[in-house]
Order: C-alpha cells, then sequence, then structure tokens
C-alpha cells in the first residue's frame, strides 16, 4: 500500500514525501488507516518496523484535524522509556512535521532543567517524554494535561521492564477519560501485563499483532559463532581484520565492568570507540552518539539500556559480545541494523557463559541461528592488552578558608620536672 493512498494532508504528506517513505511497512498498514478513523489502537511492534512514523503521522492528522490553537498546555503526549527514544522521536517528528507547525517539545532528565521548563511556557502542541520530569513540571503546574486529546505509549513493555509503570499509571489518571482522547500503545509484545494497561486506560483498543516471521526486520543476516570467554576478544579482533566492511559497528554486552574492558581492548588496538552505559550523563551520552553518527567513533560498545533508544542509519554490523539475558532484547539489540532498507549484519557470540539462552532466542524467534564454529584463522591472538587504569589515592580536600587546627599543648609531666632528673618517685621528702 502506497502513503497517497491513504488521503493524508498535504502538510502531512509533503513531510512523508520528503522523508522518502512510499509504500507503507506492515504495522504502518494496518495501523495508520485506524488510527486515522480515530479508533485506539493496542500495536506489537518491533524496533525498525515503522512504528514510529505509524503514531507520528497519525497524530498530525488528528491534531490538523482539530485546528485548535498552540498554548503551553499539550494537546498530544507521546510517553517513551528512555532519553535517547524521546530525542529520536523527536528528530523523527522534525522531519515528518516540518510542514505541518505543529510544535513538538522533548522533556527528559539530564539536560537544562530551565530551558525545557520555559519551553512548556512559551507554547507546545506535542510533548514527548520520559516520565520522570514530566510529572515534575506537572506537579508544579508548569502545564495541564486537561487539552490533551492524543496519547502514545511507546514500548510499553520497556516501561514495566525499567519500573516506569508506576508513574505512568499516575500519568494515565491526569489524562482526560479515554473516551474523550485517543489513545495508541506500541510494545514489542502484547504481554498480559501490556494488555491489562490498554485495556484499562484505552477504549477498546482495535489489536495489531505483526506475524511471526516478522519479529526481526528483513534484511539482517545473522550469524552465530560458538566460541570460549577467554577467546572472544581474539574472535572479534579476527572478524574485524577480515571485514572491511564494518564501518559503524555496535556492541553489545551484559554488564558495565565488561563493556569497560571490551572498549579499553578495542581503543588499545586501534579501534575508536566509545562506551554508553546507563550512569553516563545526558549531555556526554548526546555527545557519544552524534560522533557515532557522524563517523567520529566507528564502534559504540552499550549496554542493554541503550539497545532500545538508539535509531541511527548507516549501523553496518551489530555484535552480541553477550548473549543477551532476555530473549526479546536480542530482537531490540539487532534491530539497531538494517534500518531504513538498508541490509545489516547480526554477529552473535555464545560462550559457555551464556549459551543456555541460545534456545530461548531462537523459540522467540520462530527459527534457528545459523551457527558455526571458528576457524583458527579467524582469531587473532597477537593483540595489545589494556592498560589498566591507576587508581589514584584519595585526597582530602578540605574546605577554602579552613585554619590548620593546631595539636593540643601537652603539660609537662611533674615527674619529669623532679631535681636531679630523679623523678620524684613515690617518696615524700622527710619532715625537718
Amino acid at each position: 500500500m502506497k502513503f497517497t493512498e491513504l488521503n493524508l494532508p498535504e502538510e502531512v504528506q509533503q513531510g512523508v514525501t520528503v522523508a522518502g517513505f512510499e509504500s507503507l511497512t506492515p504495522v504502518q498498514e494496518k495501523s495508520i488507516p485506524l488510527a486515522l478513523t480515530g479508533k485506539d489502537v493496542a500495536a506489537q511492534a518491533q524496533t525498525g518496523t515503522g512504528k514510529t512514523a505509524a503514531f507520528l503521522i497519525s497524530l498530525f492528522c488528528r491534531l490538523l484535524s482539530s485546528k485548535k490553537s498552540t498554548s503551553n498546555n499539550p494537546r498530544a503526549l507521546v510517553m517513551a522509556p528512555t532519553r535517547e527514544l524521546v530525542v529520536q522521536i523527536c528528530a523523527d517528528a522534525e522531519s515528518l512535521g516540518k510542514h505541518t507547525g505543529l510544535k513538538v517539545q522533548p522533556i527528559f532528565g539530564g539536560v537544562d532543567y530551565e530551558k525545557q521548563r520555559q519551553a512548556l511556557k512559551d507554547g507546545v502542541d506535542i510533548i514527548v517524554a520520559t516520565p520522570g520530569r514530566l510529572i515534575d513540571y506537572y506537579k508544579q503546574r508548569v502545564f495541564s494535561m486537561n487539552r490533551v486529546e492524543a496519547l502514545v505509549i511507546d514500548e510499553a513493555d520497556r516501561m514495566f521492564d525499567m519500573g516506569f509503570i508506576k508513574d505512568l499509571r499516575y500519568i494515565l489518571r491526569q489524562l482526560p477519560p479515554f473516551e474523550k482522547r485517543q489513545t495508541m500503545l506500541f510494545s514489542a509484545t502484547l504481554s498480559p501485563q501490556v494488555m491489562e494497561l490498554a485495556y484499562e486506560f484505552m477504549d477498546l483498543p482495535e489489536r495489531v499483532e505483526i506475524a511471526p516471521e516478522k519479529v526481526t526486520a528483513d534484511g539482517i543476516d545473522q550469524i552465530l559463532y560458538h566460541v570460549s570467554c577467554r577467546e572472544k576478544f581474539a574472535l572479534l579482533l579476527g572478524l574485524m581484520q577480515r571485514h572491511k566492511d564494518m564501518e559503524r559497528v555496535m556492541l553489545f554486552i551484559n554488564t558495565k565492568v565488561e563493556g569497560e574492558r571490551l572498549n579499553a581492548l578495542l581503543a588499545a588496538n586501534g579501534a575508536s570507540s566509545a562506551i554508553l552505559s546507563g550512569d553516563i550523563p545526558q549531555k556526554k551520552r548526546m555527545r557519544i552518539l552524534e560522533q557515532f553518527k557522524m563517523g567520529a567513533i566507528t564502534h559504540l560498545v552499550a549496554t542493554d539500556v541503550a539497545s532500545r533508544g538508539i535509531h541511527i542509519d548507516g549501523v553496518t554490523h551489530v555484535i552480541n559480545y553477550d548473549l543477551p539475558q532476555d530473549r526479546e532484547d536480542y530482537v531490540h539489540r539487532i534491530g539497531r541494523t538494517a534500518r531504513a532498507g538498508a541490509r545489516g549484519q547480526a554477529i552473535s557470540f555464545a560462550d559457555e557463559e551464556m549459551v543456555y539462552i541460545l534456545d530461548e532466542i531462537e523459540a522467540y524467534l520462530g527459527k534457528k541461528i545459523p551457527s558455526e564454529m571458528p576457524l583458527d584463522e579467524d582469531f587473532c591472538f597477537s593483540y595489545k592488552r589494556a592498560q589498566p587504569k591507576r587508581k589514584r589515592p584519595p585526597v582530602d580536600k578540605k574546605p577554602a578558608g579552613t585554619k590548620k587546627r593546631r595539636p593540643p599543648r601537652r603539660r609537662p609531666n611533674k615527674k619529669a620536672t623532679q631535681p636531679n632528673g630523679s623523678g620524684g618517685g613515690d617518696k615524700t621528702p622527710p619532715k625537718g
């Protein structure tokens, strides 16, 4: 189905044309026509399948049809679990909604608090936010939710995983009743938890599901190597030397400690790399992502905190250095490549510690991942070891202006002041 068959408003169609979209993806073909009629939609949609464009196009069409003015109280709300995902949704909204005149404002933690607050006061049509800071502004009465006529919950299953469901329920209770707004929910899986949320806060949602064979996006060539933990980096380096087409690579690990070790090894062996984990400040995260996008960084090591929030075209390879502990995270990880119709390769290492999860991943995919044992020539053992970081001893810094305290003066020992150095002992002088 072509986008031109949807009879979209001219302002929206212009954005679709500029973005280069011609044919609808399966999730778009099933969800957009329903949304355009005003129905609530609960859709199972993996990353990389075009779900963001699906709900943005639907939102733009609804807001343009209502013809209400922009104010400091939003008309639509998009909830996302991670800051990276918020940034990406806003980037897509800027492209698709360039000609609509609708104002989209991201709200998330880790960036200038007053700047975002002032942006809300200046007027907004659509807020794209993570739950925490949005609730903070709402409780301060920076804005009201009374005008919200459309709501999108993106990656609802991730909201549960990351512990945001309590905050999300609080926000949903502040909105107008579900019969007075349109709600669209997108999730990698329509689990009982997700559907319970849908039935509680949505108006008889139409359920959209993608066929099992579409669990992973088309265009991803998957390969799995059985390798021991001690030989994983040697295999990785060998593959990097053999495959010269590894231009932009994401490497996923399960722990921050392993990520720091891998990043140090990559840097020691000449790779331009950086690590992205949950405790990195937001400004630094955005700087790293921009460098990765521009090609200044070619290898990005990431934990699963980043696996659903990064949408960067041109990622040629995804490497599961560690197999994920959750089978669904495998799909989200490899979905970082083969975006926008491109092809990509997903390489996974199954070591003796994580191979047990392989059966669950393959059962979820509905097929076996092509696998092989690496040959001797696939390894490169002559690599440089990373230099361990030297820990500096803690410096006891004292506040400026603090005077150094003098040690207390000791009183002289009376015994030591007796004549002839006798010390006096316990004897008393005889009476005259």
